[in-house]
Order: structure tokens, then C-alpha cells, then sequence
């Protein structure tokens, strides 16, 4: 075939092949056009999943009659005028190809009122070529209406799911509109029906009640408020707590000048800062809002503008995972930061109050890894009888008084040799002693190790360990970097290695079994491309090794310095792998279990 100029309807559904691939694309554009029309107030009616009809009506500036045809023009548009513009785009569209794209696939009808008229006017595209504009009835604002969606391209039409599916899809593009703007009022009718009335939100307390009716109370029950600036970006919005991930990533929402955006580097900086407190086959969930100097954002780059391109992509991946870095480390038990985060949620049911406690207080071999005032051979052994002389010596307050600067409380005992229960002003506080110990070696540990290396311990005699020979070379070839991880072992043979230290504060029951299970673990990281996530996977490997084992039974005095050094320690709500510490039971639950007052 011979080079011919292609007819303008059908390069207007060329176009729509880009911009336009369901009704939740239709909508994306809509409502974005009347946010930045600087409506207040946008309705969006749909019909049939949005296949049938969507219907987009604002408030906004509205258009002249005299606009209404360029509108429909491709490439027309009232947001940029020059390549300055397009270096500085503010605006959520720019291109002007939304409507004529749209237009070319359905039967569109564009109708617009600008304050300052009597009465509004009306454009129709019956099909796809806008006609003359008409008197209308409408207030100041704009309303857009697009029926029978691909009614002309069958092949497009074919396509598409299942009404439901299509509403789906539909709803939650809707959903990110509403959280990137909450400013403006939002209300979504499907067949008639009403699934959402959001009223406009300026102040944070109504900012969140909009949250917990698009993402559920939970979220909002587990949600850390970020607020940082720097001096070239700033980033404000919620994370949620570990203990609310998520098997899928469908909880994430980031806007970048209040444009969502889909950018692997920026989601990499956010699942960064939750790799201490995260399992890794989990997801966090969070709405953050980065907002940087429009001329360092290149929006320019993908016909739905989902991607995007930043001029200095390592540092603001570093600011975003640092800021949230920091701000999931200062909650710890007692904080007054976010809504719970930093303990996991109440458990939904409990045992059945007639069965057995289990509860035990008993001696124990000391601990020998906790803080100040607890080392090994200055604790009192503690049993059943012994409470009333540990209140008398001031280890826990007579008749368990509750104290604030105690937010985890007092030890009462231990149940099954795995769980501390505690008394604080609040209620009963179940820890996971393991999980609670884990944490705190391992910050300690993160803390030492950021000195410059890991202060060891040798031992009195060392350990011949055998190992393989390939075990053998691995260790061998990682000589330099043992002593920085806190560890003196050298190779004594083909198959064998001899321990001669550990890092200070690791249990030196068994150093072999220690180091053999860290070596099995460190072994899987070592095709890690960044050594930082090697450091950090060795010490968070010596941190679970070496944490207290399920069954040991721990004396009072123990039990409650283990609840002080939870209180000092950064991530303290969940395990290195992401599992929780610890969960509080309040008043009401206990009396809800029991039938009191009722």
C-alpha cells in the first residue's frame, strides 16, 4: 500500500487504544479534567460496570461555548502553551487527548456552564466528530456523557469483562482519585445505587474518617501518620503497621504531586524500610503523598501517565525510605504515635475461660542478656510465694500499681514456657518471649555493628566444629567480613573450623549449633548484591539463634526486665521476620469474656 494520511477518526481511535482501555480509563480522565477544572464536588454515575454509561458531573470553572469544539480536538488544550510548561507540568492532564480519544469510541456528550453565563451549552459527538454547540440547561460546572463504550470498535469491545469486573476495576480507580484529592467531594452511584458520599476534607481528622470508609476501619486502626520535610521534597500520608500486611500489594497507594503513580524504585524505598519489621512474603499497606519540584518529575512518559521519571531517583529513594525508616522505629510500647501501631490487634477470640491457665511461676537459670541491673547472678529467684517480697523490694509495685512510665506493665508469670503475661494500666499484655527477645538482640546488635564492628566475646574454650568442606571454603572465603559480624573463626582443616568467639551478648549455650544454624542461614544470602542485606540478614539471623527458646521458664525479676528492654527498643512491636511481640487485652475485653456488668 502506498503512504496515505490516516482519516482523523480513525487516529482518534488509534489514540483511544492508548488512553482508553475500560471505563475505569474513561473515568480516570474525567474525574482528572474536573480536578483540574478546581471542581469541589464531583458525581459520577454509572451504569452496566460503566460499559452502558458513565456520567461525570463537577462544579469546576466550565468552558466557554466557544471551547467546546477545541475541546474535542486532539492535542487542544488550556493546561500548557509552551515547552517551559511541559518542563513544569502541574496539572493531572496535559496532552488534550482524553475527550476526542474517549469520543471516537462511544456516544459522547460534552455539556459545560463557566460562572459568568446565563445558561450552559451542549456538544454532542454521535460519532466522533463534535457538531454545533447547543443551548442547555446545567449549573456552572461541566458534565461529561459516555454511552454504549466501544459500540463502534467490536473488536475492542470483546474484550472486556464482566460487569462486575469491569465496576471493579471502575471503583478503584475512583479510589485513588479520592485519596490523592481529598479536598474534594466524591460521590460514586452504580445502577442507580450509592456506594460512596465522600464530603470534601480539609482538616486531618475528616481526611481520616474518608480513609477508613475507602480502606476499612482497620487500616485506619493500625495507621501511622508521616509528616517529613527535606530540603528539596517533602513526603506526608499513613503507614500501616506490620501486623496489617497484606498477602498482596493491594493496600499501596503513592502520589507523586498528587499523581498516583506506579514506580518500582520509589516502592523498593518503602518495602526498605520495612524489611526489619516485615515478613517477606508479606506486603505494607500505606497512602503516601511525595511532593517534589515539578521540574524534577518528567510526567511525560506513558499515555496514562501512570510512570514516571525523577531527575534525582537515588535521592529520593533514599529520603522516602529514611523517613519511614524513622518513623516505624519510634513507635514502641508507650509511644503516642499512630493509632496502635508497634502491637499487633486484639485477638478476635480467646480460650474458653474454664480452661486450664497454665500459668507458672517458677526459678530459672538467670538471663544473662537483658539490660542494666539484670545481669547474670543478680537475679532473685522468684516462685509462687515470692510476689509480696519482690513488691516489698520495690521489683514490681505493691499490688501490681499501674504505672505510665511502665507502659508494658508488670510480670505476672509465664504461660506454657512461651508466653510473658503482664498487668498494665490498660489490662493483660501477652508477650511471645522469643519473638520479644529476638528484636531486642537484634537492634542491639544493628546498634553495636553501626560503631564500626561488633564488640565480641571469646570463649573459654573453642569450639572445633565439623563442618563440609564446601561449608569449609564458604567460611574461608568470607574470613574478612566474620570479625566486622562480631565472630573470631578460623579453618582447621579440609572439613572442620574452630569458633573462638561470638558477639557480645549472644547465649554461649550451644556456640556450635549457633553457629552452624547461621552459617545454614547466612549461606542462603549470599547471592545478595548489596552487602548492607548481607550484614543485616547474618545479625538478624545471630538475633533469632539466639533468643530465649520456647519452654525455658524465666523468674519474675527476668520476665520484667525483658518488658524494660521492649520499652527501649526501636521496632519492639514485631520479630525480625515480622511476627508481633505482643498484644494487649484491655479491661473491656476481660470484662466482655466474663459477663461483668451485664
Amino acid at each position: 500500500m502506498p503512504i496515505a494520511r490516516l482519516p482523523d477518526a480513525l487516529i482518534n481511535q488509534i489514540a483511544a487504544g492508548e488512553v482508553v482501555a475500560r471505563p475505569a480509563s474513561v473515568v480516570k480522565e474525567l474525574i482528572e479534567n474536573s480536578l483540574d477544572a478546581g471542581a469541589g464536588h464531583i458525581r459520577i454515575e454509572v451504569e452496566q460496570g460503566g460499559i452502558g454509561l458513565i456520567r461525570v458531573t463537577d462544579d469546576g470553572g466550565g468552558m466557554a461555548p466557544a471551547d467546546l469544539r477545541l475541546a474535542m480536538e486532539r492535542h487542544a488544550t488550556s493546561k500548557i502553551g509552551s515547552i517551559k510548561d511541559l518542563e513544569r507540568i502541574t496539572t493531572l492532564g496535559f496532552r488534550g487527548e482524553a475527550l476526542p480519544s474517549i469520543a471516537a469510541v462511544s456516544r459522547f456528550s460534552l455539556t459545560s456552564r463557566t460562572p459568568d453565563h446565563a445558561h450552559a451549552w451542549r456538544v454532542d459527538c454521535p460519532d466522533g466528530r463534535p457538531g454545533e454547540p447547543v443551548p442547555a440547561p446545567h449549573p456552572p460546572g461541566t458534565r461529561v456523557s459516555v454511552r454504549d463504550l466501544f459500540h463502534n470498535v467490536p473488536a475492542r469491545r470483546k474484550f472486556l469483562r464482566s460487569e462486575r469486573t469491569e465496576f471493579d476495576h471502575l471503583a478503584r480507580t475512583v479510589l485513588q482519585l479520592a485519596l490523592a484529592r481529598p479536598d474534594a467531594g466524591l460521590a460514586l452511584l452504580h445502577n442507580g445505587r450509592s456506594l460512596w458520599q465522600l464530603p470534601a476534607a480539609h482538616e486531618q481528622g475528616h481526611v481520616e474518617r474518608r480513609l477508613a470508609i475507602l480502606l476499612g476501619e482497620d487500616f485506619l486502626g493500625h495507621a501511622l501518620h508521616v509528616r517529613h520535610r527535606g530540603s528539596t521534597c517533602a513526603l506526608t500520608g499513613w503507614i500501616a503497621a506490620p501486623a496489617f500486611s497484606r498477602a498482596q500489594p493491594d493496600v499501596q497507594h503513592l502520589y507523586v504531586n498528587g499523581r498516583w503513580v506506579r514506580d518500582k524504585r520509589l516502592a523498593h524505598a518503602v518495602r526498605h524500610a520495612y524489611r526489619d519489621v516485615l515478613h517477606h512474603q508479606r506486603h505494607p499497606a500505606y497512602v503516601l503523598h511525595l511532593t517534589l519540584d515539578p521540574e524534577d518529575v518528567d510526567v511525560n512518559v506513558h499515555p496514562a501517565k501512570h510512570e514516571i521519571r525523577l531527575r534525582d531517583a537515588r535521592q529520593v529513594h533514599d529520603f522516602v525510605a529514611r523517613t519511614l525508616d524513622e518513623a516505624l522505629a519510634a513507635v514502641r510500647p508507650g509511644s503516642d504515635a499512630g493509632h496502635g501501631i508497634g502491637h499487633a490487634p486484639m485477638p478476635a477470640q480467646l480460650a474458653a475461660p474454664h480452661q486450664q491457665a497454665g500459668l507458672m511461676l517458677r526459678t530459672a537459670e538467670p538471663l544473662a542478656v537483658y539490660g542494666a541491673g539484670h545481669a547474670a547472678g543478680s537475679v532473685t529467684a522468684a516462685g509462687p510465694g515470692d510476689l509480696a517480697a519482690l513488691a516489698d523490694a520495690g521489683t514490681v509495685p505493691a499490688a501490681f500499681a499501674t504505672d505510665e512510665a511502665q507502659p508494658l506493665g508488670y510480670a505476672l508469670g509465664q504461660l506454657h514456657g512461651i508466653y510473658l503475661l503482664a498487668q498494665n494500666a490498660a489490662g493483660l499484655v501477652v508477650v511471645d518471649i522469643h519473638a520479644a527477645h529476638e528484636r531486642i538482640l537484634y537492634e542491639r546488635l544493628k546498634s553495636l555493628s553501626a560503631t564500626g564492628s561488633v564488640p565480641r566475646q571469646a570463649l573459654l574454650i573453642p569450639e572445633a566444629i565439623a563442618l563440609s568442606a564446601a561449608q569449609a571454603d564458604w567460611v574461608e572465603r568470607w574470613a574478612p567480613q566474620w570479625a566486622d559480624w562480631g565472630l573470631e573463626v578460623d579453618r582447621t582443616g579440609p572439613a572442620a573450623v574452630t569458633l573462638r568467639a561470638l558477639p557480645v551478648g549472644t547465649p554461649l549455650r550451644d556456640p556450635a549449633g549457633l553457629f552452624r544454624d547461621l552459617l545454614a542461614d547466612l549461606m542462603t544470602h549470599q547471592a545478595s548484591a548489596r552487602p548492607a542485606d548481607q550484614h543485616h540478614a547474618l545479625l538478624a539471623s545471630l538475633a533469632c539463634h539466639g533468643a530465649v527458646r520456647a519452654g525455658r521458664a524465666l523468674t519474675l525479676p527476668e520476665l520484667d526486665a525483658l518488658l524494660r528492654d521492649m520499652e527501649r527498643t526501636e521496632r519492639a512491636g514485631q520479630c525480625n521476620h515480622g511476627r508481633p511481640t505482643w498484644v494487649q487485652l484491655d479491661r473491656t475485653a476481660l470484662d466482655r469474656l466474663f459477663l461483668r456488668g451485664r
